[in-house]
């Protein structure tokens, strides 16, 4: 189960907007972001809606980019 914290800049952030930045790339397409007012942590799905970050969201995610490592590897090794 998960809380969620309340507090004055997650307040700000629902009114103003949140600022995110990306903090790990998965794929060409695929992101995580990270609030730099209040922390939220979000990502996109294949369509490329934002929704939150879960930990089964984040365990896809680490198995989609290690996918897409491999599939690039791949390709790269068989251009030589």
């Amino acid at each position: 189960m998960q809380s969620s914290t309340f507090s004055l800049s997650s307040i700000i952030c629902v009114t103003v907007r949140h600022q995110y930045n990306i903090t790990n790339k998965i794929t060409n397409h695929i992101n995580e972001y990270k609030c730099n007012k209040c922390g939220k942590e979000v990502t996109e799905d294949i369509l490329g809606n934002i929704e939150e970050l879960t930990s089964r969201q984040r365990k896809i995610n680490e198995s989609v980019a290690l996918f897409f490592q491999k599939k690039n590897e791949k390709k790269i090794y068989q251009q030589l």
